[in-house]
């Protein structure tokens, strides 16, 4: 019997050589774009203004790294600011929505129903932009506190539904309840014996919000007026409409025209693209192992 299922599941030959050629051009697909980029950024800008886009650009040039790095300080503080940001608050929102979508799991806590309410009515209907303004700033006073980057994104009701489903279906009762019966309470419960089943889980959900951290500068134009505070996106944002504004306004400066239009502005967003997308794709193969698995909660039951 298991000599004809794995007769079954055996591809031949040309079929592997076909798989493999396929995946090979899918990856190709995939990572083209951040390649393309990449050239881009150091294309000079006047291949650019001749040939637009290319793979093969006419000269090359690292004038917009130069000009990022003339900004190196500032930079450079943003870049611990968003690292700090991204951290604390992936590791809180984990805390946050795990013990939430627990709590919600468990049929014999009495609150439960209206708890899901609660969760719920969220996903439909939120309070506003400005609601959620008067919050952080009159009530919990976190005008330019790196707080105000953390705690609007640190509780999802959609990771808590994800996180409910996921403790729901594939940790079975028995478990919880040998536990109990070994006198374990509800957090050694939970911290001993469901946080280290549900891995693949929270990393998924971890990645979702570095990746949410990271990309942040919405609130940061919101909340934050100290420059010391200001996260890596929002200062290479910065940077990108500064130069922008100064090549629209190139009529009116005058004597500085000729420096102002060597300015590489084109070269210069692709280049800050790539500053942005290099770390948090560092971080990726750290979840790698976990991530497929945690893409198939739900999928899979028994």
């Amino acid at each position: 019997m298991s000599n004809s299922i794995a007769k079954i599941n055996r591809i031949s030959s040309l079929s592997n050589c076909l798989l493999v050629i396929m995946f090979f051009i899918i990856a190709c697909i995939c990572i083209m774009p951040l390649i393309f980029v990449f050239i881009i950024s150091i294309s000079s800008e006047k291949s650019i203004s001749t040939v637009g886009y290319s793979f093969w650009p006419q000269s090359f040039s690292f004038e917009a790294y130069k000009y990022l790095w003339l900004t190196r300080d500032t930079i450079g503080r943003s870049f611990v600011v968003s690292i700090l940001v991204t951290a604390i608050g992936t590791i809180l929102g984990l805390i946050l929505n795990a013990n939430m979508g627990y709590v919600l799991s468990r049929r014999s806590f009495a609150l439960r129903k209206f708890c899901i309410y609660v969760v719920f009515i969220p996903m439909l209907f939120t309070g506003g932009m400005v609601a959620n303004y008067m919050v952080m700033t009159q009530l919990l006073r976190l005008k330019d506190n790196l707080f105000a980057l953390i705690l609007p994104g640190v509780c999802s009701s959609f990771y808590i539904i994800v996180l409910r489903t996921f403790f729901q279906t594939m940790i079975p009762d028995s478990i919880i309840e040998s536990a109990k019966i070994d006198g374990a309470n509800q957090f050694r419960i939970f911290a001993q014996v469901v946080v280290p089943i549900s891995t693949p889980a929270l990393a998924t959900i971890g990645l979702f919000l570095s990746f949410a951290y990271w990309n942040d500068w919405f609130n940061a134009l919101m909340y934050i007026n100290n420059p010391a505070l200001y996260p890596l996106q929002f200062v290479l944002m910065s940077i990108q409409r500064q130069i922008d504004l100064m090549l629209k306004s190139k009529n009116m400066i005058g004597a500085m025209y000729n420096d102002i239009s060597s300015l590489p502005s084109e070269s210069c967003r692709m280049a800050i693209v790539m500053v942005v997308v290099i770390p948090i794709t560092c971080s990726y193969p750290f979840f790698q192992k976990y991530f497929i698995s945690g893409l198939t909660i739900g999928a899979i039951k028994g």
